[in-house]
């Protein structure tokens, strides 16, 4: 165990290792001298402005990207105005702060995204310096100009720029400053020498440090740490001040015996450290100063770079980059020479028993007496994420599995999932992929983010392994893996149309989550049309296909594809569209093509726009139709003439569509109509308008019967219904000599059962009995039972020899009719012999 505690370096109470991450594949001419360099923290690229204050024309600065391990992945010329501060967004964009205020923002590839200003007063009074901070709204910018007036911007996805309060006395910059983040507040800690000021939103507030010593001198460095908890205030005498961010408290102060400014001072802590650090870097020397009066120093050969993180400080150089941490407890407990931890007793047990030698029970013995097995095996599976090496991992877990076959009711599950975590973390970290996470950084990070990165470098491979091996349910994995890749895909420029689709089709196929027509708008997006029409063939929902097609101008396409749907709201969304898009004849000769769409819009039409209806049965010289539209829109005319114009209209069409029956049944409606203008004309009748039976039955009601005879003749109402319609009307009007004159007039061509039901109806059982004789043979019992007259009855049924008619009026006699019963009964004897 000597070997992996070689690298250990005491301070105070804990330890501290710098672990070498990766040798660099870059090969930098001049190093990092004459550099603006920026790297993303969480294992992020690494973006390097070359000369940044070079102005000459002919040589511009070089603006170059890399992955942590060095692997190149953009670089060009740096054609903008000067440059102040590089950094990175959380979402790893890489952002540029000018001179002139302006802040441009670019992706992890180069590309140029967007842009935006801190204010129109920079342009004027300049940056002098600025800083990206991150706060729990996102990235943010601070800049201080050369007014002395701070200006931030906590979220520059949302964008809202606030001016700082003056600072007293200050000329120029000040001679260091920072952003802190508190309670969701973001301020401004800055020093002017011999005084230190809090700006926030409304005021400028002098602070003095809790304990700092009077003879400690100017503050000339300070630094908050990654979780803005803690701040680190270093004076010009060496003197090095610790303490929690809101200034009221003291944590240590400690003398670093160099009065030389740092060129950078960054605080290196693990989450839940009792003993955090600063981390100080000069010319030659690396200085790790605890709590304690205690520091560490390590020589240092080339320019560096310290890069804070969650739980260590990265130290970039143009060879090599380290991670400086403070030793896990729990790895102290294992490594730690002569350590009789639990952890420690079973690895050393697996050990023994990998020699075969009895040594292995004897420390089984020992852990189990103190009844730790358990707790000895989660100290080796927690160990083992902490551990950067493959083989000490590979040991830790081991031992850990060996532990378990002793335990009955131990949880595999944290084992388990440790071995996936850290086979996913050894492959990112491979310095083809460059993402250097600890163990500490993934489980804050979590896996979605880690695959999003992934994504983001378009390293789709591994990022499909890495889901499928964690069971990431599709939708946010895999299907959001191949969308993103096939989102790339149709950028390449080298691949036709045709191999591009058949590409993206034989790898996404029917994956769940990963629309085509998504594809198709990222094609369009880069001016491949006929390519993102390719690709809608593929996407089985229309409701996707319809609206990027007509976004694309191909609005025949997206009407087939929105027929062939059969969605009718579909169908009319693309209609209404074209109607807006076409002049009129293009855009009903679009609808002839097809008729299914061309059948929608005249039912819209019948609706909403009557005139447009006309119109296009106009264009399709559909006589028939056109007659039928100038029929409906003569029943809206309220004028009789309009009316009669638009019926003779509808004739003249139905004649063309040679439709006589149509035709003369417009015509009848046109004369019924003139019919009843006169009428109403001479006798105020108020028939205008109604059909030929309610005509018939007004005339009946109002008396007009000789005009009600003029129209049956006229309009050759069948006998049937005139009479029926004539004897209602007496019966309601109770003329009853009228009715019985009538019956006489001619042979009643509905019968005279019709008289009898009739009037029973109007309860006249007197005038119903007038017309009991004149009914025929067949409907005699019906008509005598009608007036209540079951002798009658009697006699028609056994007149008829009807047994059924006998049974009928048989069940309608009562006791009292002893004399009907018996002659029925003797009639139905005498006719079964």
């Amino acid at each position: 165990m000597s070997f992996i505690t070689a690298n250990w370096n005491p301070l105070g109470e804990a330890f501290y290792r710098k672990t070498e991450l990766y040798e660099m594949s870059w090969s930098l001419r001049d190093g990092l001298r004459d550099s603006l360099v920026a790297a993303a923290p969480y294992g992020g690229p690494i973006a390097l402005l070359r000369e940044p204050h070079r102005r000459s024309p002919s040589s511009r600065p070089q603006l170059e990207i890399y992955s942590a391990s060095g692997v190149s992945i953009a670089s060009f010329p740096w054609k903008s105005g000067p440059v102040v501060q590089v950094g990175w967004t959380v979402s790893d964009e890489l952002l540029l702060v000018q001179e002139d205020g302006s802040v441009l923002i670019y992706d992890i590839f180069g590309t140029f995204k967007r842009h935006f200003s801190m204010g129109q007063e920079v342009v004027q009074s300049q940056v002098l310096e600025a800083q990206v901070f991150h706060s729990p709204y996102g990235t943010g910018v601070a800049i201080v100009t050369g007014s002395s007036r701070f200006t931030l911007a906590t979220n520059i996805d949302d964008l809202k720029l606030r001016r700082l309060p003056e600072v007293p006395g200050l000329q120029g910059k000040p001679i260091c400053w920072l952003v802190l983040t508190q309670d969701r507040q973001t301020k401004v800690l800055l020093s002017t020498g011999p005084d230190l000021y809090i700006l926030d939103n409304t005021s400028c507030t002098a602070v003095s440090p809790p304990g700092l010593c009077p003879q400690a001198g100017s503050i000339v460095h300070m630094s908050v740490s990654f979780s803005y908890k803690y701040l680190a205030l270093l004076t010009d005498t060496g003197h090095l001040w610790t303490g929690p961010s809101h200034l009221q408290d003291k944590l240590n102060e400690v003398d670093t015996k160099n009065t030389k400014p740092p060129q950078q001072m960054v605080w290196c802590r693990r989450p839940k450290s009792q003993q955090p650090s600063v981390v100080l870097l000069w010319d030659k020397l690396l200085m790790v100063v605890g709590v304690c009066q205690d520091n560490i120093q390590f020589p240092i050969e080339e320019p560096c770079v310290l890069v804070g993180e969650l739980d260590g400080v990265r130290i970039l150089s143009s060879s090599q980059q380290d991670l400086l941490q403070e030793v896990p407890l729990v790895c102290q407990e294992i490594f730690k020479i002569a350590s009789m931890a639990p952890g420690a007793l079973l690895l050393e047990a697996h050990r023994e028993y990998q020699k075969s030698s009895q040594k292995a029970d004897e420390y089984l013995r020992e852990i189990k007496e103190q009844s730790m097995l358990g707790e000895a095996v989660r100290q080796c599976v927690e160990a083992a994420g902490h551990e950067y090496d493959s083989n000490t991992q590979k040991d830790l877990l081991r031992a850990a599995s060996f532990g378990k076959c002793f335990l009955t009711d131990f949880s595999p599950d944290p084992f388990v999932l440790t071995c996936r975590e850290l086979r996913v973390l050894n492959s990112v970290r491979e310095s083809s992929v460059g993402l250097p996470l600890t163990h500490t950084q993934f489980k804050q990070m979590t896996q979605q983010v880690l695959i999003d990165r992934l994504v983001y470098r378009q390293f789709y491979p591994i990022a499909i392994e890495i889901c499928r091996y964690l069971k990431i349910p599709d939708y946010q994995g895999v299907s959001r893996v191949l969308k993103h890749w096939a989102s790339c895909k149709v950028q390449q420029k080298d691949l036709t149309d045709e191999a591009i689709a058949r590409a993206v089709c034989v790898k996404v196929g029917d994956s769940p989550g990963v629309s085509y027509s998504h594809i198709a708008a990222k094609a369009y997006e880069c001016g491949r049309t006929e390519l993102a029409i390719k690709l809608l063939d593929f996407e089985a929902r229309s409701g996707e296909q319809v609206p990027l097609l007509l976004k694309m101008k191909r609005s025949q396409l997206a009407l087939s594809k929105a027929v062939e749907s059969g969605d009718t709201d579909l169908v009319y969304t693309v209609v209404t569209y074209l109607k807006n898009e076409m002049n009129r004849g293009d855009f009903f000769m679009t609808l002839r093509n097809q008729p299914v769409a061309l059948s929608l819009y005249r039912q819209f039409c019948k609706l909403q726009e009557q005139e447009t209806l006309k119109d296009l049965y106009n264009q399709d010289d559909d006589h028939q139709e056109l007659a039928n539209y100038h029929v409906t829109a003569s029943y809206r005319e309220k004028r009789l003439d309009s009316r009669l114009s638009l019926l003779q209209s509808a004739v003249d069409e139905y004649n063309k569509a040679k439709n006589d029956f149509s035709a003369k049944a417009t015509e009848d409606e046109m004369r019924l109509l003139r019919f009843q203008r006169k009428l109403d004309d001479e006798k105020g009748a108020g028939l205008l308008g109604l059909s030929v039976q309610a005509t018939l039955e007004a005339l009946l009601a109002l008396g007009l019967h000789k005009q009600a005879e003029q129209l049956y003749r006229d309009f050759r109402v069948p006998d049937k219904r005139y009479w029926w319609l004539k004897v209602k009307s007496l019966v309601e009007k109770e003329e009853w000599e009228e009715l019985e004159k009538f019956s006489k007039s001619k042979k009643s061509p509905i019968g005279y059962l019709a008289f009898v039901d009739i009037c029973m109806k109007s309860n006249n059982k007197y005038e119903a009995k007038k017309y009991v004789s004149k009914v025929t043979l067949e409907q005699k019992v019906r008509a005598h039972l009608a007036v209540s007259d079951l002798e009658g009855a009697a006699d028609a049924a056994i007149e008829r020899k009807n047994e059924s008619e006998m049974a009928t009026v048989l069940s309608r006699c009562s006791a009292s009719d002893r004399l009907v019963i018996d002659r029925l009964s003797r009639a139905a004897t005498a006719g079964k012999k």
